[in-house]
């Protein structure tokens, strides 16, 4: 028994390391290569180093952006995008419609409420 507990202490510690770290890690680069690989010609990005433009081209491992009001065209390789802001864009305006939606749904339940509440005293006098 006492050779048995030292060992099963270094297992979980491994185990509770995996789902700290190690799992978390993976999932999120796993998000970023489905990221980069779901780019498409005129998304806006930001790249790792901060820059902010339109994809003009997509080719194979690399994408040219173009940036500012100049239209200044710039080759970079796809594990330097950060960001796919249309995506985030697109992302948060949906959820801002199914928060209205819901908003809305609520109200309508609360005034068929009122409603049902009327008609009931109404129908008592």
């Amino acid at each position: 028994m006492n050779t048995i507990t030292p060992l099963l202490l270094i297992g979980g510690m491994f185990i509770l390391t995996y789902f700290i770290s190690i799992r978390p890690q993976k999932k999120r680069q796993k998000e970023d290569q489905q990221l980069r690989e779901n780019l498409q010609i005129g998304d806006e990005i930001t790249t790792i180093g901060g820059i902010v433009g339109r994809i003009v081209t997509i080719k194979e491992d690399s994408i040219i952006i173009e940036t500012g009001a100049d239209r200044t065209k710039m080759r970079l390789m796809r594990w330097a995008v950060q960001t796919n802001n249309t995506a985030t864009e697109k992302l948060k305006a949906e959820r801002e419609a199914a928060k209205k939606a819901a908003e809305e749904a609520k109200q309508a339940r609360i005034e068929e409420a009122k409603n049902k509440k009327n008609k009931s005293s109404e129908d008592k006098k």
